[in-house]
């Protein structure tokens, strides 16, 4: 007879739209979870998803779900400046900690939640979805299987579907700290065993150009050279009218890969006004399987002490590329890793 599956009580912090997905996906769609709880501090905001879910208990203070004995996996899914802070809180608590990016946004913040996993001995999985995704993991089995040769020229692209209405929520930086660090982790992913040695970034408030002198920078090409010799290239716009586009492709010296697909389906329509089809207008859907694959991962991890697939190491080095990029803008020029 086989040994009963270990049951995983998960305890989810943010029940914001992300935060809801994740939550729902706890609940109903990742094998071996329990949702058991839900944090939040913005009034309300945890009771109302818990009920939608049918979980008995809500927290409007993370530390007290953290402190409870029988939670024994945490979901981070609150703004992004708090993760670090809450991935070391969980980890000290004796959780198993699964963070969406990014998991810090200073290196010295990473370090910080790295060590503090390690020092619990509990598992440590940050959320870039992407390695999750069919056609993204196959194109990294075929690079690691050599089908391509030596990659020589990388490209990831992000381009967000909303429409930018009002940016003053959307934090100095995000388009390098939120949005291109799955870029980064994608190129890193796709040059096995390569190291970034320069980063040069250029952006612009292009979607809304008034709001650029508040920060905010909603449009960025980014050159990575590694020391493999490949080059790569990772762009970014805040407003793709016609869907949420995510692509990829790596060239290699021996034949070359395209990544990702908008389309909703593979149905084609053929009208008197042309040719058309339709595309996924959020990540929610175009990368349902992969969150909800990611999530399964983390749980299994969480149960039998497997490494994750997407380390807080492989937070730490997108973040390093982010920061890099940062500061190229802001001294318009190359910057060393």
């Amino acid at each position: 007879m086989s040994a009963t599956k270990k049951i995983i009580r998960v305890g989810l912090i943010g029940a914001g739209r992300m935060g809801s997905f994740h939550a729902a996906s706890l609940a109903q769609r990742v094998p071996g979870a329990v949702l058991a709880a839900v944090a939040d501090p913005v009034p309300g905001a945890a009771q109302r998803l818990a009920e939608k879910l049918g979980v008995e208990r809500f927290y409007s203070e993370p530390q007290a779900m953290l402190d409870s004995p029988d939670i024994d996996a945490v979901v981070i899914v609150s703004p992004a400046r708090t993760h670090a802070e809450l991935v070391v809180a969980a980890a000290r608590a004796g959780k198993h900690v699964f963070c969406e990016k990014p998991m810090a946004v200073t290196l010295e913040e990473a370090d910080r939640a790295i060590a503090a996993a390690r020092e619990a001995g509990v598992v440590l999985q940050v959320g870039f979805n992407r390695r999750f995704a069919s056609g993204f993991a196959a194109a990294l089995a075929e690079i690691k299987a050599g089908k391509i040769g030596t990659p020589q020229l990388l490209r990831s692209l992000t381009r967000d579907p909303a429409p930018l209405r009002d940016p003053t929520p959307i934090p100095p930086w995000t388009i390098y700290l939120e949005t291109l660090i799955h870029d980064f982790d994608t190129l890193l992913h796709c040059n096995p065993g390569a190291k970034p040695v320069e980063v040069y970034a250029i952006a612009d408030a292009l979607v809304r150009p008034d709001f650029k002198d508040k920060g905010l920078l909603d449009t960025s090409v980014v050159t990575i050279r590694f020391d493999n010799g490949a080059i790569a290239i990772a762009e970014a716009n805040f407003q793709a009218v016609y869907g949420y586009d995510v692509r990829g492709e790596v060239f290699g010296s021996n034949g070359m890969l395209q990544i990702g697909n908008i389309n909703v389906n593979n149905a084609v329509r053929y009208t008197a006004e042309g040719i058309s089809i339709d595309t996924s207008r959020q990540d929610t859907d175009l990368l349902a399987d992969a969150y909800i694959a990611e999530l399964t991962e983390f749980v299994r991890c969480a149960a039998t002490g497997e490494t994750p697939r997407a380390t807080g190491e492989d937070a730490r080095n997108a973040l390093a590329i982010a920061l890099a990029c940062i500061a190229s803008v802001q001294q318009n020029l190359p910057v060393k890793l």
